[in-house]
């Protein structure tokens, strides 16, 4: 789940650390009451996107009159901004946050996340901020600093002297700063954060820190114990991918041509090691679970064969709870329904499999069988290789 700026920054502000004084506004018409109440008519228009890069897109705006404020609000909400992480197809504003401006000095990078591999929380820090911190790690990675606080308590005070060292901050500064990394752990674990991205941090002309964009992304486990941040749990999710969140199916979008409907995370994360193996790349991960009904199987179906890159698609199933004939019911009535536009390779094994393939046989459709895994893996990778499912779709 992920929060917009505003609503990151409202939690930071609960939390006692600076961020600038700001308004959030979903129309033209509530521009006026928003600088009233700020008790400003100058500062900045922020369109509010869970994407960075908005200033290099034109998503952040100075204004210096109310006239100014509305003129800009009014640009920016209903735009379509395109930034390197939206791609072409950008994102829709539908609001924006009007907010006191800087006097920036400095921009610093602060951000929390986990470490997988070290299984601990990571402060990481660079006095490079504001900028994609992805090319200073790569160009110059002298200037990142990671520091690994201990799980369950305060922030050590050497560890915290350590970063304002490395960020250039002394004195009032750096307590300044042991204060922000505390408050920071405090929300990155109360709050359930799988990022707490602050770029940038900045030092502005009378010294002081303040925390001048925020990105907060909450772990999508915890949801349901953090209704309360405002945040979007389909946040950036591809249209499909909410679809069959609908009926419990686990769909991520890729960038493949194989479309891939599978029972179990482990043999779909195999099958879509093994198409890569034969030089295939898979269009989706797919697991249909256990328990999924013949209509779950149906609109799995149907999703993959929307999905205009796909041209081939291989069905992999390996019965348990979920017996054969239930999926293969459901792929012969999604085909049925939608239609077979490319190559189909089909893989029963396990409960039920005699009765799944009576279904598949009975069916009349032209399907292809497969031994096995690898068998339908490689056989799926030949016909788009082939270009047997060339135009499909």
């Amino acid at each position: 789940m992920k929060l917009h700026e505003y609503q990151a920054k409202a939690i930071l502000r609960q939390a006692g650390l600076p961020v600038p004084k700001g308004e959030v506004v979903f129309k033209g018409e509530e521009v006026a009451a928003g600088l009233a109440k700020l008790g400003m008519n100058s500062g900045v228009a922020k369109a509010q996107a869970y994407t960075g890069g908005r200033g290099k897109a034109g998503g952040i705006k100075l204004f210096k009159t109310a006239e100014e404020a509305l003129a800009l609000t009014k640009q920016l909400l209903g735009m379509t901004l395109v930034t390197k992480q939206t791609g072409p197809e950008g994102v829709k504003i539908e609001a924006v946050l009007l907010e006191e401006a800087s006097d920036i000095k400095r921009e610093l990078y602060v951000a929390v996340t986990l470490d997988r591999a070290k299984a601990n929380i990571v402060f990481i820090l660079s006095p490079e901020g504001g900028m994609d911190i992805e090319d200073v790690a790569e160009k110059t990675p002298e200037k990142i600093l990671k520091l690994y606080p201990a799980w369950g308590r305060n922030i050590d005070a050497s560890l915290a002297a350590q970063g304002a060292k490395f960020l250039g901050l002394e004195g009032e500064q750096a307590k300044a700063f042991a204060d922000v990394l505390e408050k920071l752990y405090r929300i990155y674990q109360e709050k359930d954060c799988t990022l707490l991205e602050i770029n940038p941090l900045v030092v502005n002309g009378a010294g002081a820190l303040s925390l001048l964009d925020c990105k907060f992304n909450i772990d999508e486990n915890a949801v349901y114990r953090q209704k309360d941040t405002g945040g979007d749990e389909n946040a950036e999710k591809d249209p499909s991918e909410i679809e069959a969140s609908k009926y419990g199916l686990s769909y991520i979008k890729l960038d493949g041509d194989i479309g891939c409907m599978v029972n179990g995370a482990g043999l779909a994360m195999a099958t879509m090691d093994t198409i890569a193996y034969y030089g295939a790349q898979p269009a989706n991960f797919l697991d249909v679970g256990g328990s999924a009904s013949e209509e779950a199987v149906t609109k799995a179906f149907e999703i993959i064969s929307s999905d205009k890159n796909v041209k081939a698609i291989l069905v992999n199933i390996f019965g348990g709870i979920m017996p054969c004939d239930r999926i293969a019911r459901g792929v012969v009535g999604a085909v049925k329904t939608t239609g077979l536009k490319v190559p189909l390779v089909v893989r029963l094994e396990g409960t039920n499999v005699k009765e799944g393939k009576e279904v598949i046989e009975q069916s009349g459709l032209n399907l292809i069988s497969a031994l096995d895994l690898d068998d339908g893996a490689k056989k799926a990778a030949q016909l788009v290789k082939t270009g047997a499912g060339k135009g499909a779709n």
